[in-house]
């Protein structure tokens, strides 16, 4: 049996080979796919070192998941051939879009949560789910401001989805903290209603007050250490629902990998801490192995 997925990171290019040799129990690597749709070269020569010695998983930025219209069939012709390549142990994408009409936005963009796109994003959702031939886990958006024109609350929008599609969710604590922030609701009571069966994945990073706007508006950077504030959220959550495969983001700002494995150990100890908790009420192991987590 492979061993079960603790806490990981976010892998730089500049971080391949401390990567490589880390021996960390339960330690895993994630990647944004896009970086890697490739033939051949040196970047992909690198991943698969890197898989070859610790578990990877596959983050997509680019499906438009949310977007007026399907996938793009190459992208996902080029999607599945790495899931090929690399066997991830999870694979994740977001719930947003970033494509209209022939033109692609840099950005994760926000969508009215109406019946109208539950059944876009739904077939979307299936028609990726059949070309990467596995279960997807899809990620909670951050949010900046009001928008109109939904017809579902977001817990039961990414809940539907779930029921729909059979995929999983993948749940940003740092997305969560930073919308309530934003938008001004509870993000404990946010948490508390999230499903904690549809869970396959959980994000943890650190976020920036708005340049002009400060602590009026949080920022999704992912360019410093997660807040004390998330850290309290995410102890909150996997004592409630249990381990889950945890991510460290970090995508500016990068320090050294010392410094990041050191909060990926955090996480760590959280997750042990709730192992041990669940496991003095329940004899049954709780931690998942990448097998089961992509089920």
């Amino acid at each position: 049996m492979a061993s079960p997925l603790s806490a990981g990171l976010g892998l730089k290019p500049e971080h391949y080979d401390a990567a490589l040799d880390c021996t960390a129990k339960g330690l895993w690597f994630e990647v944004h796919p896009e970086n890697y749709m490739v033939a051949g070269g040196p970047r992909l020569r690198w991943l698969e070192a890197v898989r070859a010695a610790h578990p990877v998983a596959l983050h997509g930025v680019s499906l438009s998941l949310a977007g007026a219209a399907p996938p793009d069939a190459d992208h996902l012709a080029r999607f599945a051939a790495l899931v090929r390549r690399i066997e991830p142990a999870l694979v994740s994408e977001h719930l947003a879009w970033s494509g209209f009409d022939g033109h692609y936005f840099p950005d994760l963009l926000p969508f009215p949560r109406s019946n109208e796109a539950l059944h876009r994003i739904v077939a979307n959702i299936e028609q990726t789910q059949v070309a990467l031939g596995r279960r997807i886990a899809i990620e909670n958006p951050s949010h900046y401001l009001h928008i109109d024109g939904h017809d579902w609350d977001e817990i039961d929008f990414l809940a539907e989805l779930a029921r729909r599609t059979g995929c999983g969710l993948l749940l940003d604590v740092n997305n969560v903290h930073v919308s309530a922030r934003n938008l001004g609701f509870d993000a404990g009571a946010h948490l508390d209603r999230f499903p904690g069966d549809a869970v396959m994945e959980i994000h943890l990073a650190g976020h920036s007050h708005d340049p002009r706007l400060g602590e009026a508006l949080l920022i999704d950077s992912h360019d410093a250490p997660v807040a004390p504030e998330v850290w309290a959220l995410y102890r909150r959550l996997v004592g409630r629902i249990g381990v889950r495969p945890t991510l460290l983001e970090r995508d500016g700002n990068v320090p050294s990998f010392d410094e990041l494995l050191a909060e990926r150990h955090r996480a760590a100890a959280e997750l042990h801490s709730a192992d041990a908790a669940a496991s003095s009420a329940d004899p049954l192991p709780r931690l998942r192995t990448p097998e089961e987590v992509s089920l």
